[in-house]
């Protein structure tokens, strides 16, 4: 392979002691004698390297930035389908034959009468070829229609009577099949001119740069990242576009492949394998130019990259929860920063990370005060559950609530409704002796689904039935707390005959639901959409005057830094889904703390004082962004082990950091789960610089600590900036 050995190559190796055929890429090439004796490559998978010289440097930075290994950082680059294993052939393009005649339909058809007695199923073939409307159908239609194999063709071709003509197709998605529409895109509004003049001045520029549009809901930023895209095509330069959810990539990419035809792309995780891998292969192909996608999609094998749009840039799925545990923001940063390409971070309610970026002059800061031309935002009540307690109602739907959706039932205007818990009830107990169902394997309570009549657990998919009464004592059972489906169930109780659609995790699991979901309710044909954060964000129906958040206060009071960051991006988010049509909007936010503050200031989407209130409490704490923070997980079946593990990392961590480094050690400490699916958690959190430096040294601790004996059993990984 002296003469096809290429960086980027994938190959099949003999390895371990059993020379298992097994995957390997080529990283780097060597004109030498190795000193002992080495094993020869055993065939290549593909003529051509499966990653480019930019995605393998890639690989290797993210290997030092993430904590990760170059084997997982490779991988994370490549698609699904993509990996070899033994014994089972390796995924290839769709190859479609398509049958046609090679003689006038009169001799077909005439043939066709001749073979009718001694060769019918050919006589059939040959009949449906000549009545066909061009002379040629594709082979299985074929076959499936005449009942024949394929072996009944061969004859017929030697005959000279029909020709085979094999032609590799895409496998394409779903959503790039709808038709759209190719009406001119609308003109930008003056506002939308401003921000687009200062992104379009940092787009011609020779360097590297990075903007946050900061504008409120519905204020029209697509709008503004497609005139930049179509910008960005002009020069002869390719763009990627990210979303933080599946759901909102439909109604994306009808946007943008109305503007920009089929030089569009789709990369997310709801894709079978087989189009996933023929949409990278379109990517990689040149043919496509522009890809939207989730986080994955930002490993796009683009070349020439001159824009990179990060949507909802504040969303913690752009964060990857397994090796390597990146961020998607910090992987178009090193690209951009490669290419000399722009980065946009697009937000209503900008991450306090970016802000403060923004603020000290590390990124651009572009405003879009307004929503477009000039609509007001939606007027919000604040309704104070306590007082619909105190008068004697304990649902899930308030008095206010109640009052302004059957308004809109009766004016045939829709409704959205929030509620950031999937299932009916989280917590069920008794009410004789206080029994209460938990998670046999994991450290949380198992939740009510009315659905299926189950209890499930969100961790590790443990599921039982739901007892008639207490296991215990007999007693009877209560059912506490809301989720989607008992806010459902409400809704059918109080507004008969209308139709509510359900959005969560439980209702998009099956491919491509989440966009029937949004087509039907597109098409006015449900009242009102319920869902957890998946309607949150980037939606945009005309009709839709009305959005409720069911109990705004669910994500308010956890054991997480970023509570208050992330109650008041949901609640802005979802109160910015109303009133984006001609109609005016109005919003209420069901609480039980009307006074809190992240409450009021999302209720008048105030992220400037939200911001200035949020940053002050982080710098004063020594929370990010003021100091990086950098956690060291470790679990195990064995509790006491995992302790004794985490503490003696902490004291190597000590022995090895320099006197003078600025670092904070806490923990080890339970995770905010501390038991999933048998397994206990404990995290040791760094207060810190993230210096290369620093990383070098969590690098060591972390692989002297995989290689001590004393902790089999106990694994450990480090992750920059937990979620």
């Amino acid at each position: 392979m002296a003469d096809t050995a290429k960086r980027g190559l994938r190959v099949i190796v003999p390895f371990g002691r059993g020379n298992n055929k097994t995957e390997a890429i080529i990283l780097s090439l060597k004109e030498e004698v190795s000193a002992r004796p080495l094993k020869c490559i055993i065939e290549a998978i593909e003529e051509t390297p499966a990653i480019n010289e930019e995605q393998l440097k890639l690989a290797v930075w993210m290997s030092e930035r993430f904590f990760c290994t170059l084997y997982d950082a490779v991988h994370a680059c490549l698609p699904i389908g993509l990996w070899y294993r033994e014994g089972k052939a390796p995924m290839t393009g769709k190859i479609v034959i398509t049958v046609s005649l090679t003689v006038p339909k009169e001799d077909a058809l005439e043939q066709s009468e001749r073979k009718s007695t001694r060769a019918p199923t050919q006589a059939a073939i040959l009949k449906m070829l000549a009545e066909s409307e061009d002379g040629q159908v594709e082979q299985t239609a074929l076959l499936y229609q005449t009942g024949a194999t394929a072996a009944v063709l061969r004859p017929l071709e030697a005959q000279g009577l029909i020709a085979l003509d094999k032609q590799e197709i895409y496998r394409r998605p779903r959503v790039a099949d709808i038709e759209y529409d190719d009406a001119p895109p609308p003109p930008l509004s003056p506002a939308q001119e401003a921000a687009y003049g200062q992104l379009k001045t940092l787009l011609d520029s020779d360097a590297p740069e990075a903007a946050l549009l900061f504008g409120v809901t519905g204020s029209g930023k697509t709008n503004v990242y497609m005139q930049l895209i179509e910008d960005t095509l002009a020069a002869g330069k390719t763009a990627i576009t990210l979303v933080p959810e599946i759901a909102l990539t439909p109604q994306l990419m009808g946007a943008y492949v109305s503007r920009f035809g089929d030089n569009v792309a789709v990369l997310h995780s709801g894709l079978t394998p087989g189009e996933r891998f023929d949409e990278w292969r379109r990517i990689r192909s040149g043919v496509v130019r522009v890809v939207v996608g989730t986080r994955s999609a930002i490993f796009a094998p683009l070349n020439n990259i001159g824009l990179i749009v990060i949507d909802e840039e504040q969303e913690h799925t752009y964060k990857s929860e397994a090796s390597p545990r990146y961020h998607a923001r910090e992987i178009a940063k090193y690209r951009c920063a490669k290419a000399n390409a722009l980065l946009i971070l697009g937000s209503a309610t900008p991450s306090v990370d970016s802000m403060r970026r923004a603020e000290t002059g590390v990124y651009h800061l572009v405003r879009l005060d307004t929503r477009y031309n000039e609509k007001p935002l939606p007027r919000v009540i604040i309704a104070d559950l306590k007082e619909d307690l105190r008068a004697g109602r304990g649902g899930t739907i308030g008095f206010e609530l109640e009052r302004e959706l059957r308004a809109n039932i009766e004016r045939g205007e829709q409704s959205i409704l929030f509620i950031n818990r999937r299932g009916a009830s989280p917590i069920v107990t008794c009410v004789e002796c206080g029994h209460t169902f938990g998670c046999s394997k994991c450290s949380v309570s198992l939740t009510y689904h009315s659905a299926n009549e189950r209890l499930m657990c969100h961790y590790c998919g443990y599921s039982e039935p739901t007892p008639s009464d207490c296991p215990t004592c007999g007693g009877l059972l209560k059912y506490a707390g809301a989720g989607t489906q008992k806010v459902e169930e409400t809704l059918g109780e109080m507004f008969p005959g209308v139709t509510v659609l359900r959005m969560d995790a439980d209702t998009v699991s099956a491919a491509n639901t989440h966009e029937k979901i949004l087509a039907d309710f597109r098409e006015k044909k449900a009242d009102i959409l319920l869902g957890t954060q998946m309607v949150a964000k980037g939606l945009d129906f005309e009709n839709v005057t009305l959005v409720g958040v069911v109990l705004a206060d669910m994500s308010l009071y956890v054991n997480d830094y970023r509570a208050h960051e992330r109650t008041f991006s949901l609640v802005t988010q979802v109160v910015g889904r109303s009133g984006r049509g001609d109609k005016a909007g109005r919003a209420v936010i069901q609480t039980m703390t009307p006074e809190n503050d992240v409450i009021q200031l999302a209720s008048r989407q105030d992220y400037d004082n939200f911001y200035r209130r949020e940053i002050g409490r982080r710098v004063a704490a020594g929370l990010p962004p003021a100091r990086d923070l950098i956690a060291l997980c470790f679990s195990g079946e064995n509790e006491a082990l995992v302790i004794e593990g985490g503490a003696t990392v902490r004291d190597m961590l000590e022995s090895e950091l320099p006197a003078d480094a600025d670092v904070t050690l806490l923990g080890p400490a339970p995770a905010p789960v501390a038991k999933v699916n048998n397994k206990y958690r404990y995290r040791l959190s760094l207060m810190c610089v993230n210096s290369k430096e620093l990383r070098a040294v969590i690098a060591s601790t972390v692989r002297a600590f995989a290689h001590d004996t004393r902790y089999r059993g106990v694994s450990i990984y480090a992750d920059a900036d937990p979620e």
